[in-house]
């Protein structure tokens, strides 16, 4: 079978596309016929060496985080009805960047009917962070909401559930083209976070914020945090732009801020698992439709990478298979 594995730290041409044998499942593992891979900023970030401490991750490695497909074979142990199940699961170290994965059975989610493997590939990450965001900031009807780094696949979810919870949405983004796509999908306000009056704006229109969701970092993150009215919300959980935005406690202190990191949307496998299901739920009932702007066939991996990074992606980037 074919797979992307990285053999040292590197720009996008470091994702090499190789062959390597058919994985056969274990104990308590199932092989799945990939259709769809996920593919994250994140992953951009670990390829370059940028990693970290919150994902320390070292070459060789076979890229992915993530597939949607359907289950081709099971191991010892294993019910034989998942056979020819449309699933969606996370991949950890098996990579998802391949044409076949084995993945421990109890990892599966199961696809509704209406949603396609698209849809629920999209939604594997973006889909858990984003029902896990507002779990721990529920927005409330009124409440002033930006959402910066609205233009991606996680952003564009969160606007769309905050609008339905009936607060009013601010979407910061980049290009114009990203901003009318942010108006359809819910946003009261959208504003181009490239202009250098863009907080100007977003006070403009609200007279201040009552939540953040930061998906931004640098110094987005941190001008966002600036517009947030005594005892606002505020959820540092993205770093496109440099760092992720996280206030000093004092300043968040002082203005009765509730802050969220990183480390607050690294939920427990059950955890996630929950907040997945409820995001697949919302889309079969179609009251969420994932943006995916772009997809790549598995052999432009590094194209896929590109796009990211150069920041010419709208909404989320995947690999098909």
């Amino acid at each position: 079978m074919r797979v992307v594995e990285v053999s040292r730290f590197g720009g996008p041409e470091v994702l090499t596309l190789i062959e390597a044998p058919d994985p056969v499942p274990g104990a308590g593992e199932v092989v799945v016929e990939v259709a769809v891979a996920d593919v994250l900023w994140v992953e951009t970030m670990i390829r370059s060496g940028h990693g970290g401490r919150y994902f320390p991750v070292r070459p060789p490695y076979r890229a992915g985080v993530g597939v949607a497909g359907t289950v081709a074979a099971v191991g010892p142990d294993v019910d034989a009805g998942w056979v020819g199940r449309r699933v969606v699961t996370r991949t950890g170290e098996h990579g998802g960047y391949a044409e076949r994965v084995a993945v421990p059975a109890d990892g599966l989610v199961p696809v509704p009917d209406p949603v396609g493997l698209r849809d629920a590939a999209a939604l594997l990450h973006d889909g858990t962070t984003a029902f896990g965001l507002l779990a721990l900031i529920p927005p409330r009807p009124g409440d002033r909401v930006l959402v910066t780094a609205a233009g991606g696949g996680l952003g564009a979810l969160l606007v769309q559930c905050v609008h339905a919870a009936g607060a009013r949405v601010v979407a910061a983004a980049r290009g114009a083209a990203k901003l009318d796509l942010l108006r359809r999908l819910g946003a009261d306000h959208v504003v181009d976070y490239t202009a250098p009056d863009w907080t100007d704006r977003v006070r403009e229109a609200t007279g201040g914020l009552d939540v953040v969701f930061d998906g931004a970092g640098g110094e987005y993150g941190r001008a966002a945090f600036d517009l947030l009215a005594p005892g606002g919300r505020y959820s540092a959980h993205g770093a496109p732009a440099g760092s992720f935005a996280v206030p000093e406690p004092a300043r968040a202190r002082a203005g009765g801020v509730t802050v969220f990191g990183i480390d607050d949307i690294r939920f427990p496998p059950q955890v996630a698992r929950g907040h997945l299901v409820q995001a697949l739920e919302a889309a079969a009932a179609g009251r969420l439709t994932p943006l995916v702007g772009q997809t790549f066939p598995l052999a432009r991996a590094a194209d896929a990478h590109r796009a990211i990074e150069e920041r010419t992606a709208t909404g989320k980037t995947l690999l098909t298979i």
